[in-house]
């Protein structure tokens, strides 16, 4: 896969930049997972928890759709665990409870949202899985000690800065 990446960073063809993008896709997901399979078993923390069949499984399914209405009943039977059983080695493994692990991913993202698209904070709050703008913004400012504008705002002037656009 390097070797192809050097050709085509060199080649300058058609397709070049796509098969660029796509090939250190599949080199950053090939470490990855080699990381992950010389775990030690029973790591702890994300990775380690992403080794575990149902803990990882659980994982994969908030991530893939953080804006569903998820319950620990819901989630382990997706998974294959009684509620108790996966709350029980989700904690063990990741340090965070179920629907916690689901709270902070949806702030991160919200916070990526946020700093990302142009869109309202009500839209965001949908789109990862709260009832109202007001339920986001007490979750987030409780999360990031501002409320999502205020926060928004503070992102793009520090990134203006950054970049030297600042007035």
């Amino acid at each position: 896969m390097l070797e192809q990446a050097v050709f085509e960073s060199g080649a300058h063809s058609a397709g070049s930049a796509a098969l660029l993008q796509r090939l250190s896709e599949m080199v950053f997901v090939d470490g990855a997972r080699r990381y992950v399979n010389a775990l030690p078993p029973g790591s702890e923390g994300w990775l380690g928890a992403l080794r575990d069949r149902h803990v990882g499984r659980a994982i994969a399914l908030l991530h893939g759709d953080p804006a569903q209405a998820w319950t620990l009943e819901e989630l382990g039977r997706r998974v294959g665990l009684s509620r108790s059983a996966l709350h029980e080695r989700f904690v063990a493994l990741t340090g965070l409870a179920p629907m916690q692990y689901l709270a902070n991913w949806r702030m991160q993202c919200g916070a990526r949202l946020l700093r990302e698209a142009p869109t309202s904070v009500a839209a965001i709050a949908l789109e990862v899985g709260y009832d109202s703008e007001a339920a986001f913004s007490r979750a987030f400012k409780r999360a990031t000690g501002l409320p999502p504008g205020a926060w928004r705002r503070a992102q793009a002037a520090s990134n203006a800065g950054q970049r030297g656009d600042a007035t």
